[in-house]
């Protein structure tokens, strides 16, 4: 029980973290800096970071078996990368709110694939849960409104939620063996040398670092370096919310991990509220309402099959 409430919290952390992250990231985008650069140099910096971290502390970890190489290097390509590749491109031509519903559509995919292709269990009360978890995020987004949505957003939010979910499952099986801080140490460093190799460089706009950038919203007229918004992005929106799921990964299967994460368009949302100015109306406060709802019926269903 304590461990299970121990990974609960640190995926709340994590969706805490990652929902705040989208508006800083949002802001750094709309300064010029594309969403593919960002992704390197997200990637590039948590690498350095923790495996500094890693190396000294227990660098005997790092070492990995040639079984485990696809895993790792599928984990940072697709889990890692891709994830948060496509959701800059989405959140670059979408609103972040939009975009975060379709993402978070990911948690039917993972329970798709437990139920027809590993032919595991899923619980009656977990198939509720995501169905009234999906509805809160609809509410919650309002998407009847954005019947005219950008179509190459579309494309790449539901491309994320593929992503997401493979990041979940790979995450939970690495879970089983390696500690959260080697996994990160693998999957951001395949991360980063992928866009290296895309991406070179030495053709990085470094002019992005010393530029002033108009912060927005409740702090309009206030500003902020590149560099300074571009290391919150690393450490806060990277760092700490990737290594609180992989750490709430080793105590809750993938399922219940994807549902909690719904809660990142709701912490989303309250800080577009609180910095951006943007205001919940009814319908929408009763659709995070209902997440919570869907969130309470999957850890029942969770606690059920453990009983």
């Amino acid at each position: 029980m304590l461990t299970r409430f121990r990974s609960e919290i640190a995926l709340l952390l994590g969706a805490l973290t990652f929902g705040f992250n989208g508006v800083v990231a949002k802001l750094v985008l709309e300064s010029g800096l594309s969403a593919w650069r960002l992704t390197e140099v997200r990637c590039t910096g948590a690498f350095v970071a923790m495996l500094i971290y890693v190396l000294a502390t227990t660098p005997q970890e790092l070492k990995a078996k040639r079984s485990e190489l696809p895993l790792l290097i599928g984990f940072g390509f697709f889990g890692i990368a891709a994830v948060q590749a496509f959701y800059f491109i989405s959140i670059s031509k979408l609103h972040v709110s939009i975009a975060l519903i379709i993402e978070f559509t990911s948690p039917i995919w993972v329970s798709l694939w437990l139920r027809f292709v590993r032919k595991k269990h899923v619980s009656p009360l977990m198939w509720w849960g995501l169905l009234v978890g999906i509805v809160g995020l609809v509410l919650l987004a309002q998407v009847w409104k954005g019947l005219t949505l950008n179509g190459i957003g579309m494309i790449f939010a539901l491309l994320d939620a593929f992503a997401l979910t493979s990041y979940f499952l790979l995450g939970e099986k690495l879970g089983k063996t390696r500690s959260s801080q080697v996994i990160m140490v693998w999957g951001l460093g395949v991360s980063a040398l992928c866009f290296a190799i895309a991406f070179p460089w030495w053709k990085f706009p470094f002019a992005i670092m010393s530029k002033q950038i108009d912060l927005h919203g409740r702090f309009a007229g206030h500003h902020l370096p590149g560099w300074a918004l571009i290391l919150w992005v690393v450490v806060m929106g990277t760092v700490v919310p990737y290594f609180c799921v992989l750490t709430g990964l080793r105590g809750l299967n993938a399922s219940a991990s994807s549902m909690i994460g719904m809660l990142e368009p709701i912490f989303a949302g309250i800080f577009a509220w609180w910095w951006l100015a943007e205001s919940f109306n009814a319908i929408q406060l009763t659709g995070g309402a209902v997440v919570l709802v869907g969130i309470y019926l999957a850890d029942r269903s969770r606690s059920a099959s453990a009983g």
